[in-house]
């Protein structure tokens, strides 16, 4: 096959996190509660803070995305490509050993 491809990964970390909160779970927290509190009802009393959807946030960790080219005869080994090409980089450590593949596109 002719051609390359354009592959996009980001390298896994332990500390990485990825946690949905409700939007009632963040209003329940008090330190949450008073915050809001004190910057948008400052002096006033009996105030309650409610939702009315099950609206959710997402607390995800930031990578960075990384990208090189392969030849298209190299789709089977893209992922073992990608480990190289990062530790080549230097940019597996201590606590970073995996690669996630994001996206991959070709070029012709």
């Amino acid at each position: 096959m002719e051609g390359m491809i354009k592959v996009s990964y980001s390298v896994m970390c332990e500390n990485d996190i990825t946690q949905d909160i409700t939007l009632a779970e963040i209003l329940s927290n008090e330190k949450i509660e008073k915050a809001i509190k004190s910057e948008f009802a400052k002096g006033l009393r009996n105030i309650v803070i409610s939702s009315n959807s099950e609206a959710t946030i997402t607390l995800k960790t930031q990578r960075e995305i990384y990208q090189f080219e392969v030849t298209k005869d190299d789709f089977a080994d893209i992922l073992v490509l990608a480990e190289e090409d990062a530790r080549k980089h230097k940019r597996l450590k201590k606590e970073c050993e995996g690669v996630e593949l994001i996206d991959m596109v070709t070029i012709d």
